[in-house]
């Protein structure tokens, strides 16, 4: 396989920002500080962090993906996402907000 164009890589790189700045576990992690002062950091990190994943792993099956999200939301914000926006965020749709309004995630406890 051919590797990517320039503009190929940037439609990915689009496409990835718009998907974590869309997540609201993501995003209410680093409003509330789950990975510390340095949250707006990690997250704008975790889209280059994604972007060298799947570009060392190109034949990835979207549990991966979510594995490796997972992992990196445990890691990196002590959080642990329960709402099921990790399978939507494979999906590359928008996350219907929850029934109730809220969306679930639980900050770890070490």
């Amino acid at each position: 396989m051919a590797a990517p164009s320039a503009e190929e890589r940037a439609l990915l790189e689009r496409g990835v920002r718009a998907v974590l700045s869309g997540w609201a576990a993501l995003q209410l992690a680093v409003a509330q500080g789950f990975g510390g002062p340095q949250s707006p950091e990690k997250a704008a990190w975790l889209v280059g962090a994604v972007l060298e994943f799947l570009s060392q792993n190109p034949e990835l099956a979207e549990d991966e993906v979510e594995d490796f999200l997972a992992e990196v939301m445990d890691n990196e914000f002590d959080t642990a996402v329960e709402d099921g926006s990790l399978q939507q965020a494979m999906e590359c749709g928008t996350p219907p907000a929850p029934p109730d309004g809220w969306t679930l995630v639980r900050r770890r406890r070490r």
